[in-house]
């Protein structure tokens, strides 16, 4: 068969089922849903990374082919799920479109270019990465799920909100400056972080009914 199928990418692609049910649950209309789907995905691909690094004996196939999977499945995750959920809580008018072409095509310029320098540092070099160039994608898996907090505040106006941040975001993707890459402590910090988000999205949907 074409393609990698054992353990060093059961997260990555685990992540992208979690993302098209996502996108399923953004284009019924349960967006509750389809957040939970984002922020499943997020956690899972904190862990991608970890995973395959286990395996000593990757070939460079292996490796390459993991990088472009990874990426490939975080366009649809962090890309096009956030856009369908934005979708879901009303950018249904066509001045949106705009809006969701300039956040995907900041993400997937993003992805590319770290593609690129990903294959060329690894002709040189088998030093783990320190730093990332951009705000990485995944991040959107805690942005957007930190914004949907103040739903009930903005009410009718939370549509905006989620279309400037979409565009900030976006910008964030492509300028050029440097996040320290976390280590397994840091990943910790952010899936607690997560868990935390998780925690206030449920006590305020059972609050306000959002």
């Amino acid at each position: 068969m074409i393609g990698v199928y054992n353990y060093t990418v059961i997260a990555t692609y685990l992540s992208l089922i979690s993302s098209v049910l996502g996108i399923y649950f953004g284009c019924s209309g349960r967006t509750f849903s389809a957040l939970l789907c984002l922020m499943l995905s997020g956690a899972l691909d904190a862990f991608d990374g970890k995973i395959a690094s286990m395996k000593k004996d990757r070939t460079v196939q292996e490796k390459r082919f993991g990088i472009q999977l990874d990426s490939l499945c975080d366009l649809v995750c962090f890309g096009v799920l956030p856009c369908v959920i934005g979708y879901s809580l009303g950018m249904k008018s066509f001045w949106y479109v705009p809006v969701m072409g300039v956040f995907i095509l900041g993400a997937i310029s993003r992805l590319a270019y770290f593609n690129v320098d990903e294959e060329e540092r690894q002709d040189y070099t088998d030093e783990k990465r320190k730093y990332y160039e951009g705000l990485p994608v995944t991040s959107t898996a805690l942005i957007f799920p930190a914004l949907y907090l103040f739903r009930h505040l903005l009410r009718g106006n939370f549509v905006y909100a989620w279309v400037i941040c979409m565009l900030l975001v976006a910008a964030l993707f492509v300028i050029r400056f440097k996040i320290i890459k976390p280590g397994m402590r840091g990943v910790l910090l952010q899936v607690l972080f997560g868990m935390a988000i998780l925690t206030l999205l449920i006590i305020v949907r059972l609050l306000y009914g959002c």
